[in-house]
């Protein structure tokens, strides 16, 4: 089948343009952290604040957020992890750290009621916001981000642990699911990467 000349030439141009597009992307960028662009759908969430009000994601439009889910009474991986967010937080230039949140989103909601989460969070640095709500809204969250959280059998005082990830999923200022920071991650690492997003170069 022979196809006209202008069609061959419309076809050409328009795969000239898309191997342009591609090339300008910012897909080939090395990120220290694992990138989940386009694998993962956008920020989205129905939950509590620290002030005991309903809050969505419209909230921190319009900065890179920096999602962890965990608890208060988390004896290591959740202290840890907020010490090294705060401290990449910190050392960020003011420019881009006005930019730039950390959600800690709490899947224990029978005891870490608002004020708890706020005193919590504060302990920790003044750019993180501390979220909980009902274990559906909870469940619905962490299944919308393929992961999961679970409850240990208490022990004679009513002491229980909480099994969850301890990722942390970064958003970019659009709230596209754009990494996934593993703990192992050094502050230097995960700084240069939330610098790239908290400055528009990626």
């Amino acid at each position: 089948m022979n196809i006209p000349a202008t069609v061959q030439n419309r076809f050409i141009w328009v795969l000239s343009l898309m191997i342009l597009i591609a090339g300008c992307s910012n897909s080939d960028r090395n990120w220290n952290a694992k990138d989940i662009s386009g694998l993962m759908p956008e920020l989205e969430y129905e939950l509590i604040n620290a002030s005991g009000e309903p809050v969505t994601a419209e909230a921190n439009a319009g900065a890179v957020r920096l999602m962890f889910f965990g608890f208060t009474s988390c004896p290591d991986i959740c202290p840890t992890t907020l010490q090294k967010l705060s401290r990449v937080v910190k050392e960020l230039p003011d420019e881009a750290k006005k930019n730039v949140e950390i959600l800690f989103v709490s899947v224990d909601p029978k005891r870490d009621t608002p004020e708890r989460i706020k005193n919590y969070v504060e302990f920790f640095g003044d750019r993180i916001t501390g979220l909980t709500g009902p274990e559906k809204n909870l469940r619905q969250l962490s299944k919308r981000y393929r992961t999961t959280f679970g409850y240990e059998d208490p022990d004679e005082k009513g002491n229980y642990a909480v099994s969850h990830s301890g990722a942390v999923y970064v958003f970019d200022r659009q709230g596209r699911a754009r990494l996934l920071v593993r703990p192992e991650q050094s502050v230097d690492e995960i700084r240069e990467d939330i610098l790239a997003l908290a400055t528009g170069r990626a």
